[in-house]
């Protein structure tokens, strides 16, 4: 068992991804996810933030349909899906952007956005020698019954996917190519 954990462990660093929960309890969590793309920081910021549609999951939509999101990144920007009758929700509000750089997401992602929690997400573009390493933290806290530990590894492994996708997109033009750790 020890042997398959190293295993698992140096596949994941050997691939340039690192996820984890790194906290977790009744009341929050905090998931980490980072990679590295094989593009330049600029290229990678584009494809994150004006192609979202492109690259997020249909499955993580509210409609099924991916290429509906967008997001507006301006302090009070919308994370946001459009319906086809002229509806949508707001999945997360941006809060904090420096073009190329950072930007920062509020609110509760998904279901989360229906119970009593909040959270921020934070999206860092960082130049690295072989292209761009990619972090997205999720700090979430609030109340669920139950406790917000049960959801954490759920919620953990949509943004591993996500920037999986994100990845898998900008390098090969095809975000079902991602391989999610």
């Amino acid at each position: 068992m020890r042997q398959l954990i190293f295993t698992a462990v140096l596949l994941m660093y050997s691939s340039g991804a690192m996820a984890e929960v790194t906290d977790s309890a009744e009341s929050g969590f905090t998931t980490v996810h980072e990679v590295l793309v094989n593009a330049p920081r600029a290229r990678v910021w584009q494809a994150a933030v004006d192609e979202i549609g492109n690259w997020w999951s249909d499955d993580h939509t509210v409609n099924g349909d991916a290429g509906r999101m967008t997001i507006d990144s301006k302090p009070q920007g919308c994370f946001c899906e459009t319906f086809e009758n002229g509806g949508g929700i707001v999945h997360m509000e941006v809060t904090f952007v420096n073009p190329g750089i950072i930007l920062r997401l509020t609110g509760g992602l998904g279901p989360l956005g229906l119970m009593g929690v909040s959270g921020n997400m934070t999206w860092e573009f960082f130049d690295a020698l072989e292209g761009t390493r990619v972090k997205f933290t999720y700090v979430v806290g609030g109340y669920r019954p139950g406790g917000l530990q049960a959801i954490a590894l759920p919620v953990d492994y949509v943004i591993g996917e996500a920037l999986a996708r994100m990845q898998a997109y900008v390098e090969t033009g095809d975000p079902g190519k991602a391989v999610v750790e």
